[in-house]
């Protein structure tokens, strides 16, 4: 017996994913920072026997600890884990609070690789792995996202090398790369201050749906993929920016100018 172990999993992309999950049969352990709606959404699941929920905050020590505390004891540990909780935000680097910059760094990054090495024994034990909620900005340059771009950026290379030193072990990473998805954390986006951000995101293409996302992943996973996309547009992107860096940024900042002034 195990389980799939999901942060950020009260609402957006981590709330479709643990569905997507639950419907293939696992057991799922929900971790989110909003008790209340986590806790609404234990109810709405309706099975208590697959399902575990518990509250608190991704990048406190003691949080992921007890996480990992109760998929052993109430599940024979973590199969699967999936980085999914996130932060961004929209402010220029040169009016941001640096306290707003390592937020973002410590959310983003920091705690999912902690996260993830906590668990090792457990998915060691069930040659199971890690799927993480990068983002097309960890590969290109986005106006008004310094952080989370760095962020995303550590976060992949990091699990790509994790993926390698683990094969051996059994263990397997999957790198989902969302572009524009209807979720909260644009909503909840920070400003320089670390309040909301006042202006709303930029984006390029058409918004996409979450579920349909969480099923990309899902699959992804079941065949062992190491690495899943969103659309074309957004891999073009990528390339683009490896290929012509300087058209690019010109494109990127037409895309994204409304960043500059802010």
């Amino acid at each position: 017996m195990s389980c799939v172990l999901i942060t950020g999993a009260a609402g957006g992309l981590g709330w479709e994913i643990a569905q997507a999950f639950l419907r293939r049969g696992e057991n799922v352990l929900l971790a989110d920072m909003n008790g209340a709606l986590l806790a609404q959404r234990e109810t709405e699941l309706g099975n208590p026997a697959r399902v575990a929920i518990l509250a608190g905050d991704i990048t406190h020590v003691a949080h992921r600890d007890a996480l990992v505390e109760l998929a052993q004891s109430r599940f024979g540990g973590v199969r699967v884990l999936v980085n999914n909780a996130g932060i961004t935000h929209r402010s220029l680097a040169e009016k941001t609070d640096m306290a707003v910059l390592r937020k973002v760094m410590q959310v983003d990054w920091d705690a999912p690789l902690a996260l993830a090495l906590s668990c090792l024994p457990q998915l060691q034990a069930h040659q199971g792995g890690i799927i993480n909620i990068g983002s097309m900005a960890g590969w290109m340059p986005v106006l008004g996202r310094t952080a989370y771009c760095a962020a995303k950026s550590a976060l992949a290379q990091s699990f790509e090398v994790l993926r390698c030193e683990q094969a051996q072990h059994g263990v397997h990473v999957l790198m989902a790369y969302p572009s524009f998805l209807d979720t909260p954390i644009e909503q909840h986006a920070l400003g320089f201050d670390g309040k909301p951000a006042s202006h709303a995101r930029s984006m390029v293409g058409k918004m996409k749906d979450a579920g349909w996302m969480a099923e990309r992943i899902v699959e992804a996973w079941t065949r062992r993929k190491k690495r899943v996309y969103s659309d074309n547009l957004a891999v073009f992107g990528s390339l683009l920016w490896r290929l012509a860096p300087d058209l690019y940024l010109r494109i990127m900042m037409k895309k994204f100018a409304v960043e500059l002034q802010q």
